[in-house]
C-alpha cells in the first residue's frame, strides 16, 4: 500500500485533483481508496459532494472524518449480500437503540411500515417477527392484525411504544 497526502487550503483544488487521480490510477490497474478530512460537518453521497465525487470517480473505499462525523463507504466490485447481524457487530458507538431500515426477511423483531397508497402487500401475516404495524390507513389493512397498530405520522407515539416494549427488542447475536 502506498499513501500520499494532498494539503492545501479550502478551494485550492485538492478534491478535484484527487477526483482526477482516481481513474488515472485505476487505468493503471490499481485499487484506490480515499481518506477525506473535513474540519467541519459534511454531507455525504450527494451529487457534487466530495464523497460522491470520489465514489463516482472509482474509489473502492472512502473514509470521511470530521470532529463530528466518521463515515466509511465501500464500493464492491460485485454485488454483496450483507447480513444484518454482521453489520450490527461492526457498530462501535454503543448505541441504546439500533434502527434497522430494510432487511425485512431478517430474524429481528420489527415494526412493519405500510401505506395503502404504495400499492405493496403487507408482510405481517407471514412474519412472526412483526410486532406492530405503523400505518397511515389502518382501515385498509387487508387482514385484521393481532398486533398493535401505530400511527405512522406520530413518531413520538411510535417512540413511546418502543420504549414501553423495550424488553421485546433486547438484542442477542445469533449463535
Amino acid at each position: 500500500m502506498r499513501v500520499v497526502g494532498f494539503a492545501g487550503f479550502s478551494g485550492s483544488g485538492k478534491t478535484t485533483l484527487v477526483e482526477q487521480l482516481i481513474p488515472a490510477l485505476r487505468f493503471r490497474g490499481f485499487r484506490v481508496a480515499v481518506i477525506k478530512h473535513a474540519h467541519h460537518t459534511f454531507d455525504i453521497d450527494r451529487p457534487g459532494k466530495d464523497t460522491w465525487r470520489h465514489r463516482e470517480a472509482g474509489a473502492v473505499e472512502i473514509v470521511a472524518a470530521s470532529p463530528k462525523r466518521l463515515v466509511f463507504m465501500r464500493e464492491f466490485e460485485q454485488d454483496a449480500v450483507h447480513d444484518v447481524h454482521q453489520l450490527i457487530a461492526r457498530l462501535s458507538a454503543a448505541p441504546d437503540w439500533v434502527l434497522v431500515e430494510g432487511f425485512k426477511q431478517s430474524s429481528l423483531p420489527k415494526i412493519e411500515v405500510w401505506r395503502e397508497a404504495s400499492g405493496q402487500p403487507v408482510i405481517y401475516p407471514a412474519q412472526a417477527q412483526v410486532l406492530a404495524i405503523a400505518t397511515d390507513s389502518p382501515e385498509a389493512l387487508p387482514e385484521p392484525p393481532a398486533r398493535p397498530v401505530l400511527d405512522l405520522n406520530a413518531a413520538d407515539d411510535v417512540a413511546a411504544w418502543l420504549v414501553d416494549n423495550a424488553s421485546r427488542f433486547e438484542y442477542s447475536p445469533p449463535v
